[in-house]
C-alpha cells in the first residue's frame, strides 16, 4: 500500500530523511525503488506518512537511464566494429498484472517453458479461432509499430522509443513480447546503423542521418504478432537509401514466393538474388520463424540461398519473413551485453519483417496497414527526396500512390 515501506538500514553516511532532513535514515520508499527513481529514505514510518502528499509527485518523473549494458572493462577491450556504443539504460518496465503475459514474463532467466517443450520441427496449422487471435494481435503490433516509427526524429532516445513502444501496447492490453525474452531489458529493440538487430533500447539520442530499426512483437489473447521496419532519422545518405530499399525490396522477393507447396528454403534464394543485385550481403545467423502462441517455434526461414531449411508451406502455417541485408560483409558479431548484434566490418545494416500468413492461393500479410506504403517511402515523400521501389505490395493499388 501507499504507506508500506521497505525498512533498510542506510550505509549512506551522508543520506538525509527526505521528510524532515534528519540523519541516518533507515526507510527507503518502496515504490522509488521498483520504478527505478533515485532513492529516498525516511527516518521512520509517521514521517514518511507526512511526507506522502508531496513526496508521491515524485513517482510521476521518468526514471534516469543510469544502468549500464555493459562493465567499464568491457567498454575498454571489446572490438567495437563501428562507431555506435551503448547508452545506459532504464530499469525494466511494468506491465499491470491484469494483462495476460506469455510464461517467460515472470521466469527469473525468462525462459519459455512452453517453448523448450516444444520439440517438433513441423509447423502447425493455425485455422478458426486460433486464426482470429493471430490476426487481431498483428493488427494490434502494427498500430504499436506505426506509432513508434511516426516518433523517430533526431534528438529521441531509443529509451524514449521504448517507453512510447511500452505504453502503447499497455493501452491496447497487450503484453510487449520482448520483456524479459531470455532476460531481454526492454519493449522492443532498436537497432542503429551498424546493428543487425536485438539493439537494446538505451540513452544515445538518434543523430541527424543514423537509420534504426524498430522490432515490435506483442502478446494479446494467447498470441504473439511480430513485425519491423527501418527508418531514416532525418534526411539519408544516397548508401543509406539503397541499402533501405534494398531491404524492403528483399522482404516482399521473399513473401512474394510464399504458397502452399513451396519450400521453406527457397525464400533465402529470392532474397539472396535481389540483394546481389545491389551489391549487399544477407546476414546467415538470424532467421524468420514460426508464431503463434509461441514466440518462436517451427518453422525455420533462412533468407539466405542454399540453405537446408525442411519443409514445405501449407495453407494455414504462420511466420515471419525478416531479412537483415548488409553494405559489406555478411557476418555478425555480438556485443558483451550478449543481445546486441553487430556487421563485423562496421557497415550498416537494415531490416524489415513481416507476419505472414499461408492461405490457398498464395499468402495474407497479417501484420500489414490498411495504406502499405512503408514509413521511410513516406518520409522520402515528405523531403521531396526522388525513389523507386520495384517490388512490393502496390504496384497499380491507388493506396499506394
Amino acid at each position: 500500500s501507499k504507506a508500506t515501506v521497505s525498512v533498510l538500514y542506510c550505509t549512506m553516511n551522508k543520506a538525509t530523511c527526505t521528510g524532515c532532513g534528519k540523519d541516518a535514515p533507515t526507510m527507503q520508499c518502496p515504490q522509488c525503488r521498483e520504478l527505478g527513481l533515485p532513492p529516498a529514505y525516511f527516518c521512520a514510518q509517521d514521517c514518511f506518512k507526512k511526507s506522502w502528499g508531496t513526496h508521491k509527485k515524485e513517482h510521476k518523473k521518468a526514471p534516469e537511464a543510469s544502468i549500464p549494458t555493459m562493465s567499464a572493462e568491457q567498454m575498454l577491450l571489446f572490438d567495437f566494429r563501428g562507431d555506435l556504443r551503448p547508452g545506459k539504460i532504464t530499469p525494466m518496465r511494468k506491465v499491470p498484472k491484469t494483462i495476460p503475459r506469455p510464461d517467460y514474463a515472470d521466469h527469473p532467466q525468462g525462459h519459455s517453458l512452453s517453448e523448450q517443450k516444444d520439440t517438433s520441427q513441423k509447423a502447425v496449422r493455425i485455422r478458426g479461432e486460433d486464426l482470429v487471435g493471430l490476426k487481431k494481435v498483428c493488427k494490434l503490433a502494427r498500430e504499436v509499430l506505426d506509432i513508434a516509427c511516426a516518433a523517430v526524429k533526431p534528438g529521441i532516445t531509443g529509451d524514449e522509443i521504448d517507453k512510447i513502444v511500452h505504453d502503447a501496447c499497455v493501452a491496447r492490453e497487450s503484453y510487449p513480447s520482448p520483456l524479459n525474452y531470455f532476460g531481454f531489458p526492454k519493449s522492443v529493440c532498436t537497432s542503429i546503423n551498424e546493428i543487425i538487430c536485438h539493439g537494446i533500447p538505451d540513452s544515445r539520442p538518434l543523430e541527424e542521418g543514423d537509420i534504426v530499426n524498430i522490432d515490435v512483437t506483442l502478446f494479446h489473447g494467447g498470441f504473439h504478432g511480430d513485425l519491423n521496419e527501418t527508418v531514416f532519422v532525418g534526411k539519408p545518405s544516397a548508401e543509406s537509401k539503397k541499402l533501405v530499399i534494398a531491404a524492403y525490396e528483399c522482404l516482399w522477393e521473399g513473401i512474394n514466393s510464399v504458397k502452399p507447396g513451396a519450400f521453406y528454403r527457397n525464400v533465402g534464394t529470392t532474397i539472396d538474388i535481389r540483394a546481389k543485385q545491389d551489391n549487399l550481403s544477407v546476414v546467415k545467423t538470424y532467421c524468420g520463424h514460426g508464431i503463434h502462441k509461441l514466440f518462436h517455434t517451427a518453422p525455420n526461414v533462412p533468407h539466405y540461398a542454399k540453405n537446408k531449411a525442411v519443409g514445405v508451406m501449407e495453407t494455414g502455417h504462420a511466420f515471419t519473413i525478416e531479412p537483415m541485408i548488409n553494405v559489406g560483409e555478411y557476418g555478425d558479431v555480438l556485443w558483451p551485453d550478449n543481445w546486441t548484434s553487430s556487421t563485423t566490418d562496421g557497415k550498416r545494416s537494415a531490416q524489415f519483417e513481416e507476419t505472414l500468413y499461408v492461405v490457398d492461393d498464395g499468402v495474407e500479410v497479417l501484420t500489414m496497414r490498411e495504406n502499405p506504403k512503408p514509413h521511410f517511402a513516406r518520409q522520402l515523400d515528405e523531403w521531396g527526396v526522388p525513389y523507386e521501389i520495384k517490388v512490393g505490395p502496390g504496384g497499380s493499388d491507388p493506396r499506394w500512390q
